[in-house]
């Protein structure tokens, strides 16, 4: 089986990754979200604290979960986030997709609160570039990473 690693952008070191339902539902409702982006992950610590840490986790996929993959925004994606959202649930042990940047984000918002059509939704979005994301949403999900270590960003803002 391949490995790959992954990073999670935090305000902490996270060394058991964990799923905590919030007050909003993300892109795939509630899960552990990591990226196969480094400069991602760097960037979702860095809006969470200037002492930002990005952890990183040695990733084996496990072939007796349910993933859900979608190879490019299309949609069903955007049907599937408009969803999860609203606060529906899903059958799936893991979701890995091109992420919505924040410019994209926007136009989610837009396309599920109804502000914008699905036609404008996609003229804004068709010059945007995604980035990714990989969501884990049970247990036996979160069995697939194995923590390796974690980055400072402060200590990487110093190195410049």
């Amino acid at each position: 089986m391949s490995e790959i690693l992954l990073y999670h952008g935090s305000k902490e070191e996270v060394v058991y990754p964990e799923i905590r339902i919030t007050r909003y539902t993300k892109d795939f409702s509630w899960g552990f979200y990591c990226t196969n982006s480094y400069q991602q992950a760097y960037r979702w610590a860095d809006r969470r604290s200037a002492d930002g840490i990005v952890n990183v986790y040695r990733y084996v996929e496990n072939p007796d979960l349910k993933i859900l993959r979608f190879p490019e925004m299309s949609d069903e994606w955007l049907d599937f986030i408009a969803k999860c959202r609203a606060g529906e649930t899903h059958p799936y042990d893991i979701v890995e997709d091109p992420m919505a940047d924040d410019t994209i984000w926007d136009y989610v918002n837009g396309f599920t609160s109804g502000q914008i059509s699905r036609e404008a939704f996609w003229a804004l979005a068709k010059f945007k570039h995604p980035t990714h994301q990989i969501s884990f949403h049970t247990v036996n999900a979160l069995h697939c990473l194995t923590f390796e270590r974690s980055e400072s960003i402060h200590d990487r803002k110093a190195e410049k």
